[in-house]
């Protein structure tokens, strides 16, 4: 894999406004992971695997649900639908915030979205009951983040996040985006307890799947497709390097 700084606001702006209809590049990802076409992802979670999350999360009926990183916001629309929360979804872009806000409107949902980071969501202390972060957390593995979380989660509240973490963290076959990844640590150092991290291989396969597929597409003029080429190339080199994992734990009482 080679390094790359992460992208800024501004990058995942183009990025959403690409996909502002539903593109060539999303139907490979939906082929793939397996979402209904009203689930916009621009991550990589599969159907199967949003049952894995709400299960980590334990939502009380009627609970307050934060969707961090919410790009789209399909993940975090289709689990308050499973469980009955109410939403909120923060995103630092503000491309991705509009998008969901439409998104939730053709679901004919209630959620409220607003613009914020991963380390400063801008909501009140102890205001919800869960924190979901589906594949974003490597973009700011810090303290500062992971102290976010706490903060918004009510006592006992839960986070669940799912990300890539290097099997090596000195491999320099690994980006340094993900070396430094390692949720066990920041929770804990974040205060937070019963702290669970679960290798996902199944999900590992069905990515692989979707990045040979990727790499071998000609994408021509299309720039969703373009994207998901050149983000395959980048990451298949170091794909055996990584594992996938879904990590829950509970904020203290």
């Amino acid at each position: 894999m080679s390094e790359r700084k992460p992208p800024s606001a501004e990058d995942f702006n183009q990025w959403y406004a690409d996909m502002a209809e539903q593109s060539a590049g999303d139907e490979v990802k939906r082929a793939h992971l397996g979402l209904p076409p009203l689930l916009l992802s621009s991550s990589l979670l599969a159907w199967d695997g949003i049952a894995d999350v709400v299960q980590a999360l334990r939502l009380p009926q009627g609970g307050r649900l934060l969707d961090l990183a919410c790009g789209r916001g399909g993940y975090g629309l289709e689990i308050a639908s499973r469980t009955g929360a109410k939403l909120t979804g923060v995103d630092f872009s503000e491309e991705a915030i509009t998008q969901a806000e439409a998104l939730a409107r053709q679901w004919g949902a209630e959620a409220e979205y607003r613009v914020g980071d991963l380390t400063a969501t801008g909501l009140p202390d102890a205001s919800v009951d869960a924190v979901v972060i589906v594949d974003s957390i490597q973009f700011k593995p810090e303290a500062a983040s992971f102290q976010e979380i706490h903060r918004v989660l009510a006592p006992g509240g839960r986070v669940a996040l799912t990300t890539w973490e290097a099997l090596d963290p000195t491999d320099e076959r690994v980006p340094n985006l993900l070396r430094v990844v390692d949720t066990r640590s920041g929770l804990a150092q974040a205060g937070f307890v019963d702290i669970e991290v679960h290798e996902r291989p199944a999900w590992t396969a069905v990515e692989r799947t979707l990045w040979e597929e990727a790499v071998s597409l000609d994408p021509g003029d299309d720039p969703t497709l373009k994207s998901l080429h050149d983000e395959g190339l980048r990451v298949l080199p170091g794909f055996d390097f990584v594992r996938r994992v879904l990590t829950s734990a509970s904020a203290d009482r």
